[in-house]
């Protein structure tokens, strides 16, 4: 009996644990309409012909605003701006010193971006997105997203939570490129300036248009 006891309350406790991941999602998603916080991201590309997998870490800030509008600074170890000012989004490479900029439209529905600064409500985001509770690792709380358009790069999107805080993206895309994005000093619901997510293409550099 009291085996079947603990199994139970194992079995109860694991129900929990993914149901908490769904909830902090859709707490964050709802409650969180701006954000701000500094980000390290590590790329791992898979390995070829007997060669070992190549990493690569950059960091920076991030910040947000419903609906969006977001901004990745990348700093180390290159300058690089991702800019969604609501209508296009700006991509900016220093060391090349070239702006792309796209229709914000068609390419930021089922991207990770969405996932955090786009939908106001779980049944916005189902509309791109197949969501999943996923098992609580790393002393995080986790919900799988996997884009419904399968044409895209993106195999799916790990979104991990610390309470309803963000705290991590583990992005899986279709050449099985992994990256993983650790947010740290969140902070939720900052009054961000007028000016935030207006993107000035810097002098002299290349505009290119998708």
């Amino acid at each position: 009996m009291l085996k079947k006891l603990l199994a139970v309350s194992l079995i109860a406790a694991a129900g929990n644990a993914l149901a908490g991941g769904m909830e902090s999602l859709e707490s964050f998603v709802r409650t969180a309409k701006s954000g701000r916080a500094d980000f390290t991201q590590t790329v791992t590309a898979p390995s070829r012909d007997g060669q070992p997998a190549r990493i690569k870490t950059s960091s920076g800030t991030f910040e947000f605003q419903r609906p969006g509008k977001f901004k990745f600074d990348y700093r180390k170890p290159f300058a690089q701006s991702i800019v969604a000012d609501g209508q296009s989004l700006w991509l900016y490479d220093a060391e090349l010193n070239q702006v792309t900029q796209r229709t914000q439209s068609q390419v930021l529905g089922s991207t990770p971006a969405a996932l955090i600064a786009s939908a106001s409500d779980l049944t916005a985001l189902r509309a791109d997105f197949t969501l999943e509770a996923a098992p609580e690792r790393d002393g995080l709380q986790w919900v799988k997203a996997t884009p419904k358009t399968k044409d895209g790069q993106l195999q799916n999107v790990q979104v991990g939570f610390q309470g309803d805080a963000l705290a991590a993206l583990e992005i899986l895309d279709s050449f099985g490129q992994r990256s993983v994005l650790k947010f740290s000093k969140v902070e939720v619901n900052p009054a961000l300036g007028a000016g935030t997510f207006a993107f000035k293409t810097p002098a002299g550099a290349d505009v290119v248009k998708q």
